[in-house]
């Protein structure tokens, strides 16, 4: 493994954390336990849309389904319930160990790139909201190549945005699927597991593992 010219973020869940959206749910008349179930139907949505070559952006895969699931237990007023969940997107809290693992990288002269499935809008939000500004250098949305990761489209148009070549840049991501994505494409990877959760074995393993994000980047960065 070569040590990465430049390194790529997953944004939700892996930057950020989606904890300041399930009291938002309870609000709006669903479960506490539904955050994780809405967020895994989101995601099974677009990529099975994606499969069949056919592109919708984040907001509108969420609000389907989060309007199926409000619509099975009989809450009404959905559309106005809908917005106060989605309108918490941009007030999301970095989790503890973003910037130290971002600051190491800054200093090692490293690039770093935010790449989402969600707006670029909202994700740069995200960024001046948690103090994090001066130190991505791009935001990259799927948006721009109309593909959801984990599409090899996606992360080769990072590469190219960013400047590097696809193998000498590293996708760290909270998700197998997204590691699994950016392997496949030529990409050095890293996992970090939020909360504990292991990666999933049908998925590749990352180049690098490891519980928090500084322990990722460290080691990436000693490749």
């Amino acid at each position: 493994m070569p040590r990465p010219d430049a390194i790529a973020f997953d944004v939700v869940e892996t930057l950020f954390s989606l904890e300041r959206l399930r009291p938002r749910l309870t609000d709006a008349g669903l479960q506490a336990h539904q955050l994780e179930t809405w967020f895994a139907q989101m995601l099974r949505d677009a990529f099975a849309l994606g499969a069949l070559n056919i592109y919708k952006p984040f907001r509108e895969v969420a609000e389907s389904t989060l309007d199926v699931m409000m619509e099975q237990q009989g809450i009404e007023g959905r559309a106005e319930r809908i917005e106060a969940i989605l309108s918490g997107f941009t007030e999301l809290d970095a989790e503890p160990d973003v910037r130290p693992a971002m600051q190491a990288l800054t200093q090692a002269g490293v690039p770093i790139a935010a790449v989402t499935n969600g707006s670029k809008k909202v994700t740069r939000a995200l960024i001046e909201r948690n103090g994090l500004s001066d130190l991505v250098a791009h935001v990259i949305s799927v948006d721009e190549v109309g593909r959801w990761k984990p599409a090899a489209q996606v992360y080769h148009h990072a590469a190219a945005r960013i400047g590097v070549a696809s193998e000498r840049l590293a996708l760290v991501a909270a998700h197998g699927w997204d590691v699994q994505g950016a392997r496949s494409a030529g990409l050095i990877t890293g996992y970090v597991a939020r909360n504990g959760q292991p990666r999933g074995a049908v998925m590749a393993p990352a180049d690098v593992e490891a519980a928090t994000l500084t322990e990722v980047v460290d080691r990436l960065l000693k490749a």
